[in-house]
């Protein structure tokens, strides 16, 4: 009877501990995001007064907001952020998508001397260096296309497209070939279509790596009016430099508290990526629901 309990005991305690892990965990990540959005809504007068764990914003003000929506430099910066990835990450899905379908081809001559190849490239990474030459070189040091020309193809989501395209059946792409489809029809015909999950979650990788890059932006781009957020967030929150906020209009900024207006600065620029998260998960959680049934 003894032995019986203990069996009977062991799982439930087991679940109990992760189940407190993983709360621990979602706090840690959560709380201090939470406190951001407190502090960038709160009274600028009682902000210094709030601790750490803190979520609930003490009194309410959107004088933070007001000023950053107000900065010209704010939105010339964040319209170059969304204008780099978006066209980037839609680069990046058309070519990474066309290499993982000749990757995927058996007739590819050299496939195994390419792959070689591409691994080479995600061990031994090229350096800031020879990246800057190679961009100063093609003449577009300050232009925003060197960020949209830059890492058009990362390895390790080709080997992650190339896994699901060459579970696309067979049958399928010789039915298309027999119908006259040549490569281009196949690949944007047959295999996007088939593979909008993985295609979906590559192209979030992508999304989340241009948003969030920061140094090749502050080598690149050196001028600011092609400054990208990440950049901007920077210089202001992390180096104190408040003469980006120079162009600030009429906005009066008497009392203001500096730690809430940083808190709404990075509110501001991590909520387009993290909007982005919910429409790709919905997507991707029906894609495995509907891969996990079996008839």
């Amino acid at each position: 009877m003894l032995t019986q309990k203990k069996k009977f005991k062991l799982p439930q305690i087991s679940s109990v501990c992760i189940n407190a892990i993983m709360v621990f965990v979602l706090l840690v990540v959560l709380v201090p995001m939470l406190n951001l959005v407190a502090k960038s809504f709160s009274d600028p007068a009682k902000v210094a007064g709030m601790p750490g764990w803190q979520i609930i914003p003490a009194g309410f003000s959107l004088i933070n907001y007001e000023i950053i929506f107000s900065n010209p430099a704010i939105w010339r910066a964040l319209l170059n952020s969304v204008f780099i990835t978006v066209v980037g990450v839609a680069l990046n899905v058309v070519v990474t998508s066309m290499a993982a379908y000749a990757m995927t081809r058996p007739v590819l001559p050299g496939k195994k001397l390419f792959m070689a190849f591409f691994i080479m490239m995600m061990i031994f990474e090229p350096g800031i260096i020879q990246e800057y030459f190679v961009i100063k070189g093609l003449g577009l040091m300050d232009n925003l296309w060197s960020m949209v020309l830059y890492n058009t193809v990362t390895v390790y989501n080709l080997i992650l497209l190339m896994r699901f395209f060459s579970d696309t059946p067979e049958a399928i792409l010789e039915a298309a070939a027999i119908d006259g489809a040549g490569h281009l029809n196949i690949l944007f015909k047959v295999f996007l279509p088939m593979n909008k999950i993985p295609i979906m979650t590559v192209g979030m990788f992508y999304a989340v790596a241009r948003w969030n890059e920061f140094f090749r932006s502050s080598v690149f781009l050196t001028s600011n009016k092609n400054t990208v957020l990440q950049v901007f967030l920077r210089r202001f929150v992390v180096e104190g430099d408040s003469t980006v906020l120079a162009s600030l209009g009429n906005i009066d900024l008497t009392g203001v508290n500096m730690t809430s207006l940083k808190s709404a600065t990075i509110v501001v620029v991590i909520l387009p990526i993290l909007c982005m998260y919910p429409f790709i998960l919905k997507h991707y959680t029906s894609g495995v629901m509907q891969g996990g049934v079996k008839e």
